[in-house]
């Protein structure tokens, strides 16, 4: 059943709660790439953690999916997930870790 939580966003309603165990089966299972997944898994993320999602911030102005971000480079970039004065937050395959030279997690549920 949906709830009222205030949040530094102001008042949201999500739904309930998933468990740790749906979580795991459903992320383990999918076979979904980066792009197609990244949204629902952060929002799933989220209601794991009883955590309001970038969707109850109807401007974006202050936690957004996709939002233009500058790099510490100082280049321009995007990053799937950002909220004001908290993260940025980048999905990454198994493809672009070994690009980067480091491991990746040995369950990344979007790669």
């Amino acid at each position: 059943m949906p709830r009222s939580r205030p949040d530094r966003i102001g008042p949201a309603r999500w739904p309930a709660c998933v468990t740790p165990a749906e979580f795991i089966a459903k992320w383990q299972a999918s076979t979904r790439n980066e792009r197609a997944a990244c949204q629902e898994h952060f929002i799933d993320l989220c209601r794991l953690l009883d955590e309001p999602t970038p969707n109850f911030d109807p401007t974006g102005e202050d936690y957004a999916f996709e939002k233009g971000a500058t790099k510490f480079t100082g280049e321009d970039g995007w990053s799937d997930v950002w909220r004001r004065n908290c993260f940025a937050w980048e999905y990454k395959t198994q493809w672009a870790c070994s690009r980067q030279r480091r491991p990746c997690p040995e369950n990344d549920p979007v790669g």
